[in-house]
């Protein structure tokens, strides 16, 4: 048993995620490097980014619970309804931190949630900073400015807030964004 604790192994980490990308460049593959230094290079990643091995994004959690793939990173806001129980962590406006709120969502999904991921073993678990508009040529800086434009959603929740205040939320796969951006589409 202890060679076999000893192996290398090649684990394929798959994520929705482009690979220029901020999230690629400065966490997933800093990530998967430093798994394979303080392995002694027994713990290996084979990094697929951008979807390469097929798919879409909403398919990664099954990828990885059908051992598809190994590690997958995901937004679990992508399948609406599949996780009702930690949707709340995206509901706008709560948060103004993004790392104590990353460990109240750990510990809220190790003590309430665990069984809405019973299929896989979850590595992290985290929130980004409070939500930014991202435009290419106005500036949003009050619920009034976004009446009458068309802006992504990037989980129900939010959609539902954006059509609330005056907004025409749009759905749009995460690879579409650059683009839409600089047509202002």
């Amino acid at each position: 048993l202890s060679g076999l604790a000893q192996q290398a192994v090649t684990l394929k980490f798959h994520t929705f995620m482009a690979p220029q990308s901020n999230v690629w460049l400065t966490m997933h593959k800093p990530w998967m490097e430093k798994v394979e230094k303080e392995s002694g290079g027994r713990i290996k990643f084979e990094g697929y980014p951008a979807m390469q091995l097929g798919g879409t994004p909403v398919q990664l959690y099954d990828q990885a619970k059908d051992g598809v793939v190994d590690v997958s990173w995901t937004l679990p806001g992508n399948t609406a309804g599949r996780f009702p129980r930690i949707e709340v962590f995206e509901l706008p406006f709560m948060m103004n931190n993004a790392e104590a709120t990353s460990k109240a969502y750990w510990e809220y999904v190790q003590t309430v949630a665990q069984d809405e991921f019973k299929d896989v073993q979850v590595l992290a678990l985290h929130v980004h900073g409070p939500g930014m508009f991202h435009t290419k040529d106005k500036l949003i800086k009050t619920a009034d400015d976004l009446k009458g434009m068309k802006v992504r959603g990037p989980t129900r929740q939010i959609t539902k807030m954006l059509g609330y205040v005056g907004a025409t939320p749009v759905g749009m796969p995460l690879p579409q964004i650059p683009d839409a951006l600089s047509k202002g589409t």
